[in-house]
This record gives structure tokens, sequence and C-alpha cells, in this order.
């Protein structure tokens, strides 16, 4: 796993991207490999966050989830664990797990995020339009097409 991360970050520095950029609530989401380019084993990508903050409690019924902090710090929330990372750290959250991540530092983060199997990387273009907390009717809806459920808030607004 540790080669997977060596040589995705790699590719990060790359002008190259396969995917154009998302933006998404505040944050900038770089797609690197989605399921039709990995036979469904994962879908990987980037969340880039301009500030503070990072998305609401959540769980994916049907997917792990593997966080990598590449700038900045973050906290990661897994069930009843509370984690601060830093670059070079990482977090597991199994499938089933309510978890969050939220970036700490004022001038913002990036963090590489390994899903598997691969297919909730499509959520971000389906849920582009939207805004939280406005849209979170539709939200919802989507994110459970994606095996996503909301539990909760971010973990700034607690």
């Amino acid at each position: 796993m540790r080669v997977l991360f060596t040589i995705l970050a790699t590719c990060l520095t790359s002008t190259a991207m396969a995917h154009e950029p998302i933006e998404w609530n505040g944050s900038k989401i770089q797609v690197l490999l989605e399921k039709g380019e990995t036979g469904g084993e994962m879908g990987i990508f980037t969340n880039e966050t301009f500030g503070p903050g990072g998305p609401p409690l959540h769980v994916h019924q049907d997917a792990a989830e593997a966080f990598v902090v590449l700038e900045g710090s973050a906290e990661v929330v897994v069930g009843d664990q509370r984690l601060t990372l830093k670059a070079g750290q990482s977090a597991f959250a199994p499938k089933g797990a309510d978890h969050t991540f939220h970036v700490t530092g004022e001038t913002g983060g990036k963090l590489l995020i390994i899903v598997t199997p691969g297919g909730f990387e499509g959520f971000f273009e389906a849920t582009r339009h939207l805004q939280l907390p406005d849209d979170m009717d539709e939200l919802n809806r989507i994110s459970a097409e994606f095996g996503q459920v909301f539990t909760g808030p971010p973990l700034a607004a607690k």
C-alpha cells in the first residue's frame, strides 16, 4: 500500500490530470482514478479545502475509506475515535462506520482519499450544483444512490 501512496503522491504534482477538477462546497475535488479505471476496485481523489472545513458526518454503507493528509492538518472522526493528523499521516474508516474529517488550518489543506470498492467518487460530479446545507434533501437523495447516508453535522458545527 505504501508503494501506491508514493506513486500517487508523485502523480499529484503532474499538471496532466485525467479528470477535470470539481468545485464542491468550498473544496476542489480532483478524481484521480474512478471505478471504471480500476475494474470497480477503488476510487481515488483528492479533496483540497481552502480554509477550515469538511463534510458532514456520514457513513458509506457499501465502501471503506482511507484518508491521507497531503498538506496541512485535519481532524478525522471514525466511530467514537477522534484523531488529529498532520501531513503524511493517515486514517481508515471501515464500511458502515460513521466518519468525517475537518481540515483545521486557516490556509486549508489537502487530503488523498481512497474508497473501496470504487463508485463513490462519482458523487461529487452528481452533486456539484447543490449547496450544503440549503439543498440537504436533494443531497440526501443523491447520496443514497452512492451508498452514503449523512448522519450528523460537520465537525465545526458541533
